[in-house]
């Protein structure tokens, strides 16, 4: 066991919770976060999305933050309560801070803030400390400032394959002997100039998202944030810490087919969760559940399917994708979404794939209601990014669990 990645914390804020256990309840209760805008300024607000339901000044309370100006990005809110609550979990005291690495997904960064006064800028100064919060590494500076000094702290920005990569490479950095503890995952606000991005590609639905169905009609945006605390073996033995699970493997590829569309057969996400199934040393059939990607736009829900079933044959596990109870939180998706399909390998059972009425033609048919599967072993966390960056986890239950 001397080069198991081991997971020893967890921590995720999105719609449906601002910790684990209102997460888990959602979940089992089938309860989407998915409504009506309340806190991005936008004149789209007949576009459904995923907010964290506590405004920025609420953010502010909950992590004991005095509110005043330069106010932190909201990525950056997010991210720093999902932090405290993994490193709490993970038991981690400043002396194990210091050794340990960080590594975030991200692609707003401080986006929110400066897009707010921007026009401000070539006028007077007032508003000029927000140029600094703009770019990716000055979120995750802020964020791993919030839990002290870590040794190293890194960004990843591959688009909504972000946090997934992040977690690759922290996984990497244990194997290489580069860190024994890494944190690791992804935040990520709603910001208007990606809200509209999304929108001008004509991938955003009107109502409620529907992965997987003959219907879709495109995604919901989301936002929050998810990290799991990576440990060597050794480190949380040392440490006495028992590990919630493993990252027993892990796959990336790029199809390099289109700037944002997956090729027909859904070559990258097929490679990628063959890559993860062949580090772990598993068989097709040996996984349990897969958390799928599933943003219910028609290329992606076409091209995972695909992808699934050129893997899998007709031995198909679970499939479900839970961005019908989060929205689609871009950067952070699969720091959340590794989380959500943490609690279901930990608690025995399947997240719902709400929405769903009619299979697309040769698509697959998704679990439709929580479904209770107990002693489950291995699941897959699927994560898909523009430009084909597509990435694969697997999560494997705890040996001295099993």
């Amino acid at each position: 066991m001397s080069g198991t990645v081991c997971i020893t914390g967890m921590g995720v804020v999105c719609a449906i919770g601002t910790d684990q256990s209102a997460v888990l309840e959602s979940l089992l209760s089938c309860r989407s976060g998915i409504g009506p805008v309340r806190y991005l300024d936008t004149v789209h607000r007949d576009l459904p999305v995923g907010e964290v339901p506590l405004s920025d000044r609420e953010l502010y309370g909950a992590l004991g933050m005095e509110w005043r100006e330069p106010v932190l990005p909201r990525s950056a809110l997010l991210g720093c309560m999902a932090l405290r609550e993994a490193v709490g979990q993970a038991g981690l005291g400043p002396e194990d801070i210091r050794r340990a690495a960080l590594v975030s997904g991200t692609t707003v960064g401080g986006m929110d803030r400066s897009e707010k006064y921007y026009r401000d800028y070539l006028t007077d100064s007032l508003h000029d400390a927000y140029i600094a919060f703009h770019d990716c590494r000055s979120c995750t500076d802020l964020v791993a400032g919030s839990a002290g000094r870590f040794r190293t702290v890194n960004t990843v920005s591959t688009a909504c394959s972000s946090a997934a990569n992040a977690v690759i490479l922290g996984s990497m950095m244990i194997e290489a002997g580069e860190a024994d503890i890494v944190v690791a995952g992804g935040c990520e606000c709603l910001s208007k100039f990606h809200f509209n991005g999304f929108n001008s590609l004509m991938i955003l639905d009107r109502r409620p998202c529907r992965p997987f169905d003959a219907d879709r009609g495109g995604l919901n945006l989301g936002e929050g944030a998810g990290w799991l605390v990576l440990e060597s073996a050794a480190s949380a033995a040392r440490r006495g810490v028992r590990p919630l699970a493993v990252l027993s493997g892990y796959g990336n590829a790029c199809d390099a087919y289109h700037q944002t569309a997956t090729s027909d057969n859904g070559e990258g996400p097929y490679l990628a969760m063959r890559q993860a199934l062949e580090m772990g040393g598993f068989e097709p059939s040996e996984v349990d559940y897969i958390n799928a990607h599933g943003t219910a736009t028609e290329n992606n829900d076409r091209t995972e399917a695909a992808a699934i079933c050129r893997l899998f044959g007709d031995r198909l596990p679970c499939v479900s994708s839970t961005k019908a109870f989060t929205g689609h939180t871009t950067s952070a998706s699969a720091g959340v979404e590794a989380v959500i399909s943490l609690l279901a390998l930990r608690n025995g059972f399947i997240p719902a794939n709400l929405n769903w009425s009619a299979p697309m033609e040769d698509g697959i048919i998704p679990v439709t209601e929580t479904l209770c599967r107990p002693g489950m072993k291995h699941v897959l966390c699927n994560s898909f990014g523009f430009g084909g960056n597509d990435s694969a986890l697997l999560l494997s239950r705890y040996a001295d669990d099993e």
